[in-house]
């Protein structure tokens, strides 16, 4: 067995590739990717070389022929680690290893090294951690050759033993239920708050979209947040949700992780709890690059994900982001194409925001209420409510209370409406509302 680097930050990339014209820029884009993928890790690229991958080799995925290239340019180079943009077995991983003695990690174990450096809340690291463990249970007996020792020998544990490699199993899957256990009080804790914002009847709105798209710079153009934002792949991991005032009502806007071409199995099961903030909106904004040449591609690789995940049918409205890097551009909002509407506009330079807000009242049927009314000075409890809300433009005093000229969300009148003193706020409400009130 060799002796592994201790750096691993000098990397060689083997991007597979497939035969005929139709899948060259495919590939091509395929390979920008996985180098901002290794760039993101911390990698510094000392070369990109290509595999043909119609026929991979049972036993190392590439031939024999090119592992000798890879293994000529890694020694010219002085690369350390091999990251090769597929999914490979734990035994092509083993053999790998042994034939260019450096560490060899694919997409999923530098997609998984990414999460772990960006998770930072709690749930965060216990996922990403569980998603390790289950990718490495399989990989134990990479290059360990202590792990075919027995622990039998001494007085009282002769006999066959338990090889280091079993122990460590036993140990790993003891790890694994712990982590399991944690996460589920984990999400007992988060669907509390979820059902509580449910009970706040504010309608629930996820950002979603490919990785880099733009998500975390929009949220904090909406909210006035301060999530961090790079312009780098997986910049931000852990969800962060706010409340919105928009001109028609208030929302809960969520900001997810971003999604990726081939996103392991391991990470969507781990951080199904993440996701369910996605699965359990009322409406997806679908964050787009409208700068990116292949945004179609990236749109069909989010709804896979979606559908993966649960989420699939939930309502989508567009956001082509970054409109700034498109030469003549403007902010719109395009009526409804095979069902989901579009609205262009640059997070960055906070163009198009009043467009995306108004798209946002009219799919979530979001009205706003103006008219006059009279309190009694019984009513003091109502009034101070009106005022919590910003409501009232206009306030009169007059004898025996005051006369209010408001203007406030259809859905926070009718919530007063159904408190103690809220019937005054009934000639207000539409007559349907009326009806539903008496």
């Amino acid at each position: 067995m060799f002796e592994r680097s201790k750096r691993g930050e000098h990397a060689l990339l083997i991007q597979p590739v497939r035969g005929g014209a139709s899948a060259a820029t495919a590939d091509e884009d395929a390979a920008e990717e996985f180098t901002e993928l290794a760039r993101s890790a911390g990698a510094t690229i000392a070369a990109v070389l290509t595999a043909r991958s119609d026929k991979p080799s049972p036993s190392t995925f590439i031939g024999s022929g090119k592992l000798e290239e890879v293994k000529a340019a890694a020694d010219a180079t002085g690369a350390d680690l091999i990251l090769v943009n597929h999914a490979l077995t734990p035994g092509q991983e083993r053999n790998l290893e042994k034939a260019l003695e450096r560490r060899v990690l694919d997409r999923t174990g530098l997609i998984l090294d990414i999460f772990a450096q960006r998770a930072r809340s709690h749930e965060g690291k216990l996922q990403v951690e569980l998603a390790q463990l289950k990718h490495i249970a399989t990989r134990l007996v990479r290059g360990w050759t202590h792990l075919e020792r027995q622990r039998g020998g001494s007085i009282g544990l002769r006999g066959p033993g338990e090889t280091q490699l079993e122990t460590d199993r036993r140990l790993l899957q003891k790890r694994v239920d712990q982590l399991q256990k944690r996460l589920e009080k984990v999400e007992v804790q988060h669907t509390q708050m979820r059902r509580a914002r449910v009970r706040s009847e504010l309608p629930r709105v996820a950002l979603v979209g490919y990785t880099n798209a733009g998500k975390s710079t929009l949220f904090n153009a909406i909210t006035g947040a301060e999530a961090y934002a790079a312009d780098q792949l997986f910049a931000t991991l852990d969800p962060t949700v706010r409340r919105v005032n928009l001109p028609g009502g208030g929302i809960v806007l969520a900001d997810t992780v971003g999604f990726v071409r081939d996103l392991p199995h391991e990470l969507v099961a781990a951080f199904r709890s993440t996701l369910s903030e996605a699965r359990e909106a009322d409406l997806l904004l679908h964050v787009i690059d409208a700068a990116d040449p292949l945004r179609d591609e990236r749109i069909a690789q989010v709804d896979e994900v979606l559908h993966e995940i649960g989420a699939g049918d939930i309502p989508q409205l567009l956001v082509y982001n970054k409109i700034d890097r498109i030469e003549g551009a403007t902010a719109r909002h395009d009526q409804p194409n095979e069902g989901r509407e579009r609205v262009w506009l640059s997070a960055r330079d906070r163009l198009g925001l009043d467009v995306l807000n108004d798209a946002l009242a009219q799919l979530l049927d979001l009205q706003r209420i103006q008219g006059e009314i009279a309190l009694p000075a019984s009513a003091g409890r109502l009034r101070a409510r009106l005022h919590a809300l910003e409501a009232v433009r206009e306030e009169h005093f007059e004898e025996g209370g005051w006369r209010l000229v408001l203007d406030l969300a259809r859905a926070d009148a009718e919530k007063l409406a159904a408190q103690p003193e809220g019937h005054l706020l009934e000639a207000l409400l539409p007559p349907v509302a009326q009806d539903e009130w008496a």
